[in-house]
């Protein structure tokens, strides 16, 4: 409506100039969320993944014989080593592998889903998640 004067009243001009700029900002937080929220599980997930396969290392190279090390290789308990490793994923519900080598293990634990509710809406539905780690036998 327009005064006497055909001036729009005072506030008049400015009548649902806020809903397009709130309508914005609604939208920027509700992806902010999404992010860190999504985000945070992600790299919980992932650092769950390392953690798993640092022990699964550790697990496998305490096997290792002294006197193999000593003499440098890994005939004898390379094997033993290897599957403590992977028996050791598996049991903690991450299957993955390992293998022996010069007085070392490394695991790997295999890439597996985690879901993104949240990010589902942009389309990202899961992310793949692995993590490895080597652990050295010391023989003391």
């Amino acid at each position: 409506m327009t005064g006497r004067e055909g001036r729009p009243r005072p506030g008049e001009r400015d009548a649902g100039s806020v809903t397009p700029f709130f309508l914005l900002l609604v939208t920027a937080l509700c992806a902010v969320l999404a992010l860190v929220t999504e985000g945070g599980a992600l790299m919980t997930a992932r650092l769950a993944a390392e953690t798993e396969a640092e022990q699964a290392a550790r697990a496998g190279a305490a096997v290792l014989s002294a006197a193999t090390l000593r003499a440098g290789g890994i005939a004898t308990g390379g094997a033993a080593a290897v599957g403590v490793a992977e028996q050791f994923m598996a049991g903690a519900g991450h299957p993955g592998t390992a293998w022996a080598s010069a007085g070392s293990v490394t695991a790997a634990v295999r890439p597996y889903e985690v879901p993104t509710p949240l990010l589902a809406l942009a389309g990202v539905r899961e992310v793949l998640v692995s993590g490895s780690a080597t652990a050295e036998a010391v023989a003391g």
